[in-house]
């Protein structure tokens, strides 16, 4: 009875420029997957793949004896702690990996099915396919490697906490910005983080903490040498340091999930980033937003303008008074050196 392969990895994903690319590690010169694994790739349920295989071998287009290899899968035992137990498990080929991938009706296995096509479009044009980025390179191209890198400028990048959490989502295995669920998370992110340290909404927070009758109308950070009107209606702004300071520690966790995630060549979905912002957030005992807050976004920000139009106008009253203070104190130094001039020039 053969192992478990160990170091057999197919990856399907898409690039930061929107190409389609598969990262592969083979084990005998073919890739063995089971059906579960097959079923993660393609992103469907076991049962399809069960039942495009069956179709497959009933139709003659594999034989079931070359493609599959019953191979020895070592478990925890489920009875006894401490011990494990060995598991005969189906293991299916390349062969079959591709032959499910242009039955599988799914998202991934469109990407599948784009990349493949692309490959066999160049391979009759010129006779053979070439992975020009595994060329340019001596040692072998990596995904895991390059998602490091990916993790590693997110963190040392200057953009807000939330830009942060965006864009380490966007590594995603299965990311695609045009997806309900992508725009659904890039659409709640912030008001979840807010909401998780503050107990407010962006919107609630500016419509509570933004006052024209306090210094710089309550703002805590701003644009430029003062605040204005572009200033009043950002959430962040009117954060204070302990709370930014929680919110760049949620921010930490999330970029060292994802780094130890591929250290340890995990790959990550779109649903496990979202369910782990929410796991991060009742890890330090935060409140999970499950609404749509109190007031909308676009009745705070005439709000928050109406409120900075009188901050304004006391801004303005208030500096024509130092003005008018600052002149007039000029005038009596003027004055009095006039009256100087006299007592030692008389006439």
């Amino acid at each position: 009875m053969k192992k478990e392969p160990k170091h057999s990895e197919i990856i399907l994903y898409k690039t930061q420029d929107g190409h389609i690319k598969i990262d592969t590690v083979f084990q005998d010169e073919t890739i063995w997957l089971t059906q579960a694994q097959m079923a993660e790739l393609f992103g469907v349920k076991t049962p399809a793949v069960s039942k495009h295989l069956k179709n497959i071998f009933e139709s003659s287009e594999l034989d079931e004896k070359v493609v599959i290899s019953i191979l020895e899968h070592t478990t925890a035992h489920g009875a006894i702690e401490g011990k494990t137990q060995a598991k005969q498990v189906k293991y299916y080929n390349l062969d079959a990996i591709i032959a499910v991938g242009y039955r599988v009706n799914s998202k991934r296995a469109t990407q599948f099915r784009i990349w493949a096509t692309n490959i066999l479009k160049e391979y009759i044009i010129k006779g053979f396919a070439m992975d020009d980025e595994r060329l340019k390179k001596a040692d072998r191209w990596d995904y895991f490697d390059e998602w490091l890198e990916r993790i590693r400028d997110i963190r040392a990048s200057e953009k807000r906490f939330y830009q942060k959490i965006r864009d380490i989502y966007t590594t995603a295995i299965d990311y695609d910005k045009q997806s309900e669920q992508a725009q659904l998370f890039f659409k709640k992110v912030q008001n979840k983080m807010l909401w998780a340290i503050t107990g407010k909404t962006a919107a609630e927070l500016v419509e509570s903490r933004s006052n024209p009758d306090v210094p710089n109308m309550g703002l805590t950070s701003w644009c430029g040498s003062i605040v204005r009107k572009q200033d009043v209606g950002i959430a962040k702004n009117y954060l204070n340091a302990d709370e930014i300071k929680d919110l760049n520690e949620i921010v930490t966790m999330y970029l060292d999930y994802a780094e130890r995630q591929a250290r340890q060549r995990k790959t990550v979905t779109m649903e496990q980033w979202s369910d782990k912002l929410d796991a991060f957030l009742k890890f330090n005992e935060q409140e999970l937003l499950t609404h749509a807050g109190k007031i909308k976004a676009e009745v705070v920000k005439k709000i928050a303008e109406e409120r900075y139009e009188q901050f304004d106008r006391k801004r303005k009253i208030e500096e024509a008074k130092i003005a008018d203070e600052e002149d007039i104190k000029e005038l009596e130094k003027i004055e009095k050196k006039l009256l100087e001039n006299k007592k030692i020039y008389p006439k």
